[in-house]
């Protein structure tokens, strides 16, 4: 089927029916395409015959696409079954995923808490069984923050690997497509399906990770370490000078290339307070601070080239802290800070996974793994190893779906005949 139709059904789940735009994880609901995997698409991404909005009321009176994305058209002809354009952060410019206009996405797995932006519904989707896969976009961790917060997988490409052609912002030096997933062998499956370049590959040993020392709270940096060591993985120290320089540096690139983007909608009324704030604050970004973000990209990404030469993937957290609760995230610019150890990766172009773990207290951490510029099968086949020796109850589906089952096991018991 391939034409636009509303309310497409989502499958069966072994949690309770989540309603999809009641919950604000899809802002239009459709059934466009073919019959296999289910996918949600960010709404910055172009479907033809539909408004991009972007989360926002600015766009209200948007004109419907006249093309789809690129990226859509690999899904529609590998059979894939459009579910539903996924709610985001306003104009994809914010870490929380709290949205004034559209709502915000619920957390399937940890409702109290924000679902992370910008890509929050995609990762929602996947999470409340909405969709196989989602597809997202990663600017400054927009992938890698919101799966973690939603427990699920969420890889920031290759920079340039994934066309970008009909995605929004036209011009990034940034931002990257990439999916999620509720398991890393189905993130493997959308990488093939999206990029036609991607083969996916298969360990011949364990593999060698770089760890890179970073300042975490006490529950992330229990929960990172005691995933690595029931997965046995061999570990060696490594070493990025200048990671904390490329987080500013990376605040700076998109904060200069956002003010081009969307700074002349910065006068009109329906703009969200906190967009607005940020977009007039990005104003200030100079030509000479520009150069000198562009300078350090270019410092750390040789280092983080160097440090990867020994190692198969560098391993690090993927956030510094457990995800805020949602009346903790009224002020967006203080929440920024949630992206410490992802946004580096943006500025360099690396590919970028993040692996879902649960802290002792049951509340979502994530393993962030690095991989060489180009090689983002290998990054999704390390992912697949590692995730496959965690304890099935420090992963975060895998735990629900054990506690939903064990709920159900109590409410209908079996009898000694059975």
């Amino acid at each position: 089927m391939n034409t636009l139709s509303q309310a497409a059904p989502h499958a069966a789940s072994p949690f309770p029916a989540i309603d999809p735009v009641a919950s604000h994880i899809l802002v239009t609901p459709l059934d466009l395409g073919g019959s296999g995997l289910r996918v949600a698409v960010k709404d910055t991404i172009d479907i033809a015959g539909l408004p991009t909005r972007a989360g926002s009321q600015v766009y209200a009176d948007a004109a419907p696409a006249s093309a789809h994305a690129q990226v859509v058209e690999r899904l529609l002809a590998q059979g894939c079954r459009i579910v539903g354009k996924a709610n985001l952060h306003e104009m994809a410019f914010g870490v929380t995923g709290v949205n004034p206009h559209t709502g915000t996405a619920l957390n399937p797995y940890f409702p109290h808490h924000v679902p992370g932006g910008s890509s929050s519904g995609s990762a929602a989707a996947v999470a409340a069984g909405i969709a196989d896969f989602a597809l997202g976009t990663d600017t400054g961790g927009s992938v890698r923050t919101p799966a973690c917060c939603c427990g699920v997988f969420g890889l920031k490409t290759t920079f340039g690997r994934v066309s970008r052609i009909g995605v929004a912002p036209a011009r990034s030096s940034l931002d990257c497509v990439g999916p999620f997933a509720v398991d890393a062998a189905m993130l493997t499956r959308a990488m093939a399906i999206i990029d036609p370049s991607f083969t996916p590959l298969s360990l011949a040993r364990i593999p060698v990770l770089g760890l890179l020392s970073v300042s975490a709270s006490r529950a992330v940096s229990a929960a990172f370490a005691e995933a690595l060591a029931a997965a046995a993985v061999e570990l060696r120290p490594a070493r990025v000078e200048g990671l904390d320089d490329a987080y500013e540096a990376g605040l700076t690139i998109i904060n200069f290339e956002n003010w081009v983007a969307f700074g002349p909608l910065t006068a009109s009324p329906a703009m969200g307070a906190d967009v607005r704030l940020r977009l007039l604050g990005a104003a200030r970004t100079t030509p000479e601070m520009v150069a000198a973000a562009n300078g350090v990209r270019a410092r750390v990404s040789a280092a983080v080239d160097a440090a990867l030469d020994a190692v198969d993937a560098l391993v690090l957290p993927t956030m510094p802290d457990v995800p805020p609760r949602l009346e903790e995230a009224g002020d967006a610019r203080a929440a920024i800070g949630i992206t410490r150890f992802v946004r580096a990766f943006n500025l360099t172009g690396h590919p970028a996974l993040t692996v879902p773990v649960l802290t002792t207290e049951g509340l979502p951490a994530g393993i962030q793994l690095v991989g060489r510029k180009g090689d983002d099968a290998r990054l999704c086949a390390i992912a697949e190893w590692l995730s496959s020796r965690l304890p099935a109850d420090r992963i975060p589906g895998r735990a629900r779906a054990k506690a939903a089952f064990a709920a159900a096991r109590a409410d209908h018991p079996r009898s000694e005949e059975e």
